[in-house]
């Protein structure tokens, strides 16, 4: 069953065609009270496509007015759930992690607050992976069938869709090269340097940040063994490139880190 099927109005205004919806604003109790208002999250750049117009931003917001929130440790999805929805993370962090046949957890991606995750289940109607927090969060959810109908009327959202989609094969790519062609140091070094670059786009500072996750996560990310990641830090350090207390991370000079 969907995740809003038990609530008719947000399915109906969501199903609804725009010239419906242009002459007919949402009653203020469709919603359930955990609704998010997407308009005020901080986030609302990076998760929303631009240039909607408020008909069709609130058939939008209609489409994710519930929300979830996943306590540490626990998973959002598993591997082979059925997939049904997307999930837009409005607070909080996520690991995506896969088991080896021997029982080993590879860590394959962190999702922050902004990023989308479930995208790994559109191709077999089922997820491929965990999906777990590593930290309290809260997360907007998007069931897909929704999602896809709006796409066929409104093409920036399919645009959207496309680009997180694309995103994802970017990412693909990326570990890919970070695991087949970068030596240890180079590898902690984009690891930074992407989540730096990720939380300026959302607003924060680059060069000042919390970890969420461990030095063994980010070893397991990166195919490196947890001493591997903490010399490399040390040596970081050592050079004058960063500034470590534990998870806080503080990059004294970016364009040095840039040419490890």
């Amino acid at each position: 069953m969907s995740d809003v099927a038990e609530y008719p109005e947000i399915m109906r205004i969501a199903r609804a065609p725009l010239h419906v919806l242009k002459n007919s604003a949402p009653a203020s109790s469709a919603r359930p009270r955990s609704a998010p208002n997407c308009s005020t999250f901080a986030m609302h750049a990076v998760c929303m496509p631009q240039g909607l117009t408020q008909a069709e931003t609130d058939r939008m917001e209609a489409l994710i007015s519930t929300s979830r929130t996943v306590r540490n440790g626990e998973s959002l999805y598993r591997t082979n759930d059925s997939f049904q929805s997307i999930y837009a993370v409005r607070a909080g962090s996520f690991k995506s992690i896969v088991m080896h046949r021997d029982g080993r957890e590879q860590v394959t991606g962190f999702s922050l607050a902004g990023d989308v995750l479930g995208l790994d289940g559109v191709c077999s109607g089922r997820h491929s992976c965990d999906a777990l927090a590593i930290e309290d969060s809260k997360v907007c959810i998007i069931p897909f069938h929704l999602l896809e109908a709006m796409c066929r009327d409104v093409k920036t959202v399919q645009q959207h869709v496309h680009r997180l989609m694309g995103g994802e094969i970017v990412r693909e790519a990326t570990l890919m090269m970070l695991l087949g062609t970068m030596s240890a140091d180079q590898r902690v070094a984009a690891f930074l340097l992407n989540l730096s670059g990720k939380l300026k786009s959302r607003g924060y500072s680059p060069a000042e940040f919390h970890l969420r996750m461990t030095r063994e996560e980010i070893g397991s990310y990166l195919g490196m063994k947890l001493e591997t990641v903490s010399r490399m830090f040390s040596k970081f350090q050592k050079r004058g490139l960063v500034d470590t207390h534990g998870k806080q991370i503080r990059i004294l000079d970016m364009e040095g880190l840039a040419r490890v």
